[in-house]
């Protein structure tokens, strides 16, 4: 019979011990997002994979607001974030720091999510853009390269925080999952 697991059982850590631990090798740029709910639910995200920082540009919102909060759950308090006027000054920022640079858009040319296999000695920066403009033109000259996301119906567009999802779990599985899975973790 199932049992829903109660959430003393869930083995969660705090903020400071989040701190402290193994960050998976990868920063989210948010480039110029418009919803103050996907802000906070890539917020969520990010601390459920565990990445290393969230980058928020433009136009994006930031902490402290109550509108991220109410999605984010106290994400906010763990993720690692940092705000830059321009998502160009972000995308330089971890050029600096050797960071792969991913735009994750449908353009040509592209690599599709499901054929691509991150290196586990890498560091990768994922932008996400705009709702309705994707990722920003005068940034897109300075990516590595783009992964787009298969899609099959009529839309093809996922809202930015399912995509955020998407592709951190693909980087997750591929970087630390598969050991684990291995494992029978």
């Amino acid at each position: 019979m199932l049992r829903k697991i109660k959430n003393e059982e869930l083995g969660r850590i705090s903020a400071e011990d989040f701190k402290r631990s193994e960050k998976l090798p990868v920063v989210i740029i948010l480039d110029n997002i418009r919803s103050l709910n996907n802000i906070g639910s890539v917020f969520r995200t990010s601390d459920s994979f565990r990445v290393e920082a969230l980058y928020l540009c433009g136009i994006t919102g930031s902490p402290p607001h109550r509108e991220i909060q109410k999605t984010a759950l106290g994400a906010t308090e763990s993720v690692n974030w940092k705000y830059f006027e321009k998502v160009e000054d972000a995308v330089a920022d971890l050029q600096v720091k050797k960071y792969q640079i991913v735009a994750i858009e449908q353009i040509e040319p592209h690599i599709s999510l499901e054929t691509f296999s991150p290196l586990s000695d890498q560091k990768y920066a994922l932008i996400f853009g705009n709702e309705i403009n994707g990722v920003s033109e005068s940034v897109l000259g300075m990516v590595d390269f783009a992964i787009e996301i298969p899609q099959f119906g009529t839309k093809h567009s996922f809202n930015v925080a399912v995509s955020a999802g998407i592709v951190l779990w693909h980087f997750y599985f591929h970087n630390q999952g598969k050991s684990k899975n291995k494992e029978g973790c």
